[in-house]
C-alpha cells in the first residue's frame, strides 16, 4: 500500500443572505431550484417555469423590501434557499410574525444538514428583526421537511384539504408556527 491515498475532504457548508448575486449565483441557484421543483419540493411550481422565469423571480425577490432570500451553498455552488417575508407595514396586527416561504435543498445537496441550518438562520434573522412568530405552511406530500420543521419546534395548527393541485390531483397543506420570543405584554388594546 502506498502512501498515496486520498484522504476525504468534509464538505464545505454555508448559509448566508443574500443581498447581490455573484457570478455563477444566479445560474446555480436556478439549477438547484428546478431539481427541487422536479422532485416535488413545494415551491408553489410543479414543473419547472424555465430559466427566464426563475431568474426574474429571484431577481425580484431581491427587490422587495420585505423579502430576504437566504442560500445554502454546499462546496461554494448555491444549493437551496429559502425567503423571510415581513408583513407589510399597513398590517399592525400581524406585524409581530414573519413567514419563512420556499425553503428547500436541491435532492443532489441533501443530507448534510443544510435544511437544519437554513431553517436556523432564517429563525435568527427573524429575531434579529424583532418577530415573535414564525410561520410557515407545507404540502402533507413533504414527510421529510415536515419531519425537519416538527424537530425544530414548530407546531402545526391546521391544515386545507386542498391546498395545492398537482398533477390534477388535490394536496393537503400543513400550516405550522413556531414562538421565536414571548409574547409582548399586553396594553389593554
Amino acid at each position: 500500500m502506498s502512501g498515496n491515498s486520498t484522504a476525504t475532504r468534509e464538505p464545505e457548508l454555508l448559509i448566508e443572505r443574500l443581498k447581490a448575486f455573484g457570478d455563477d449565483d444566479l445560474h446555480t441557484l436556478c439549477e438547484a431550484t428546478d431539481a427541487a421543483i422536479l422532485d416535488g419540493g413545494g415551491f408553489g411550481w410543479v414543473t419547472p417555469p424555465g430559466r427566464r422565469a426563475l431568474e426574474t423571480y429571484f431577481r425580484g425577490v431581491l427587490l422587495v423590501p420585505e423579502r430576504e432570500l437566504f442560500v445554502a451553498r454546499l462546496n461554494g455552488d448555491i444549493v437551496g434557499s429559502a425567503i423571510l417575508v415581513r408583513p407589510p407595514r399597513n398590517n399592525e396586527a400581524q406585524a409581530f410574525a414573519a413567514n419563512l416561504m420556499h425553503s428547500y435543498i436541491a435532492p443532489y445537496a441533501r443530507g448534510h444538514g443544510l435544511a437544519r441550518m437554513l431553517t436556523a438562520a432564517v429563525e435568527e434573522r427573524a429575531r434579529e428583526l424583532g418577530y415573535h412568530i414564525l410561520n410557515l405552511d407545507v404540502r402533507e406530500t413533504q414527510a421529510v421537511a415536515i419531519a425537519m420543521y416538527e424537530s425544530h419546534g414548530y407546531v402545526r395548527w391546521g391544515e386545507h384539504p386542498e391546498y395545492a393541485l398537482v398533477r390534477g390531483k388535490s394536496v393537503t397543506g400543513y400550516f405550522f408556527y413556531k414562538r421565536l420570543r414571548p409574547p409582548k405584554a399586553s396594553s389593554g388594546q
